[in-house]
């Protein structure tokens, strides 16, 4: 079996599939493909192991419906148009999970850096600003005892609430698709509906899938339900929030801040005006980035891989109405 991984993984992945007897060619250019790149090359090969970045969808599954398993190097799939590929008889997959602490970390983080305009602090000293001590001046919030709002309450959003309860003693609400009773009662977490997360919750963390229903749910309705002194942080999908109705509610303090690892678009334009602000921490895309998440992502990829070619059963398949396999 010939796989076409379409950028350069970590090697445990790629030795992975070739431990196991399949053929694997790398895409090793820094860049990514562009679209027509990808659809030439994979005419050769019988598996693609993809990247967010690539637009999966219903003209690229046409023109390359010979390939018999895509496998997703990320735990997200909204690039890929699932219900053409199940249309089509292809089975995606994805690596979900290997993130987990790696993104809760970086939703913690951003809560602390806004909270106390660390970004913005930082680019003061290097713009020769550090001036004399001012008991009024550069004043951020405390974290301990706030009301966290948890939108999605997966493993990511049980991490961070996991580490608010912990280091500040945090009450957590959440909204979710449906009740999670065993995971919210170690966190003694309650249940509430959108309104209710948005007007009580002094910082509300994103961590939904981008679908239909949550495509900019966070716009100007949202921002406008929120407390004044409200931080929104979004390390999920960018866009989820509006980002024009976010730039103007910081701008009008409807909210406070804003912490942000994902934009619409990515990547951002180095002269927006979210990246000047005062009470904003942006950073670019890295909540999987660290060596143990992106080396786990590489492996389960892999392993859909592997275990299609064997005829097994496909570890985290996304269309399971294709599941065949011992």
């Amino acid at each position: 079996m010939k796989v076409f991984v379409a950028l350069n993984i970590p090697v445990k992945g790629i030795d992975h599939m070739r431990q196991a007897g399949l053929d694997v060619t790398v895409w090793d250019q820094d860049r990514p493909m562009t679209p027509e790149e990808l659809i030439r090359k994979v005419q050769d090969f019988d598996a693609l192991l993809s990247m967010g970045m690539y637009k999966i969808d219903n003209a690229f599954l046409n023109k390359c419906k010979h390939l018999k398993i895509i496998s997703q190097f990320s735990v997200g799939y909204d690039n890929i148009d699932i219900a053409e590929a199940t249309r089509l008889g292809i089975p995606i997959g994805n690596a979900p999970n290997a993130m987990t602490d790696a993104t809760a970390d970086v939703a913690f983080g951003l809560m602390m850096a806004v909270s106390r305009k660390m970004f913005y602090m930082h680019k003061t000293i290097q713009a020769g600003k550090w001036g004399p001590f001012k008991p009024q001046a550069n004043l951020g919030k405390e974290l301990k005892n706030k009301t966290l709002g948890i939108f999605g309450l997966g493993r990511i959003g049980e991490a961070v609430a996991q580490r608010c309860r912990g280091a500040y003693q945090m009450e957590v609400l959440y909204c979710n698709r449906s009740p999670k009773p065993d995971v919210a009662a170690p966190l003694d977490a309650t249940l509430v509906d959108f309104e209710t997360l948005l007007s009580q919750s002094d910082i509300i963390s994103v961590h939904c899938a981008l679908n239909s229903t949550t495509r900019g749910l966070f716009n100007k309705t949202a921002f406008d339900q929120m407390k004044p002194s409200a931080i929104f942080i979004n390390t999920a999908r960018g866009s989820i929030h509006n980002e024009p109705d976010l730039i103007q509610a910081l701008r009008d303090n409807t909210i406070w801040g804003a912490g942000l690892d994902v934009t619409d678009p990515e990547p951002m334009k180095s002269d927006n005006p979210l990246l000047t602000m005062e009470n904003v921490a942006i950073l670019p895309h890295i909540g999987s980035a660290t060596v143990e998440a992106r080396t786990e992502m590489s492996r389960l990829a892999a392993e859909n891989i592997i275990q299609f070619a064997k005829g097994n059963k496909i570890p985290n398949l996304i269309n399971v109405s294709l599941q065949t396999g011992k």
